[in-house]
């Protein structure tokens, strides 16, 4: 079963079709990479790209973030990379900057779309109650970004969010782990976002043995999630 056409709402500075255009493949899982330092960023890159994760976002709040994807974009050229924890204009300019490829908030401000819209930038505001959600849709927004899913009900609450507005596309994150990453898509989240469950301490450590582990497992979950649906699709 195809999903819902997605409504198309005036911009105030650039037209709807280019606000909504998104980097990220459909059913992305995007890696959040946060910690108080970036020092250990690339070598984990490293590892979920060999894995299959290719989607990567670095937050902000770790020091170093932005230098950090400056270099794994020289070495992982393959990858799509984006900087998250945007809270300002100068936030969304410095990701510009830095060559990323789409950029994260926690929250929703209507001047942070219009900046991105103007630097051509993939951009995901943050939401979380259904005004909030439907207010940040309506602006013309590729995604929402749905946080913290997990303290508000998780599962249940992506399901019941979703049933008066199934043509918005939203991106689940805070809380979601390696078990239910694959459930989150098949509800109709068009990506999600995973931190905490999938890193565990590699970004403060460096040792990344587990942390391969766990990106084999979120794959394979994720992998066999989009095989079941083509079956479906095909039946």
């Amino acid at each position: 079963m195809s999903k819902p056409v997605r409504d198309e709402f005036p911009a105030a500075t650039a037209d709807a079709a280019s606000r909504r255009r998104t980097v990220l493949p459909p059913g992305a899982v995007v890696a959040i990479f946060r910690a108080p330092d970036a020092r250990h960023f690339e070598g984990a890159a490293q590892v979920l790209r060999d894995a299959g994760v290719t989607c990567q976002e670095y937050t902000l709040t770790s020091e170093g973030a932005l230098d950090a994807l400056v270099r794994t974009r020289k070495t992982l050229g393959d990858l799509v990379l984006g900087v998250g924890s945007v809270r300002t204009i100068d936030d969304l300019r410095a990701a510009a900057d830095a060559g990323a490829d789409f950029a994260v908030s926690q929250i929703f401000l209507p001047e942070l779309v219009d900046a991105a819209a103007e630097l051509g930038m993939c951009y995901i505001p943050g939401a979380l109650t259904p005004t909030e959600v439907v207010s940040a849709w309506n602006r013309g927004v590729p995604t929402v970004k749905v946080s913290p899913i997990g303290p508000v009900g998780g599962l249940d609450y992506l399901r019941e969010l979703l049933v008066p507005m199934p043509d918005v596309a939203v991106m689940p994150t805070g809380g979601v782990t390696l078990d239910t990453a694959a459930a989150y898509l098949r509800l109709g989240a068009v990506a999600v976002g995973i931190s905490g469950h999938l890193f565990g301490d590699a970004l403060l450590t460096g040792d990344v043995s587990e942390l391969k582990t766990r990106a084999d497992t979120l794959v394979s979950s994720v992998q066999l999630q989009s095989a079941a649906e083509h079956l479906v699709l095909r039946a």
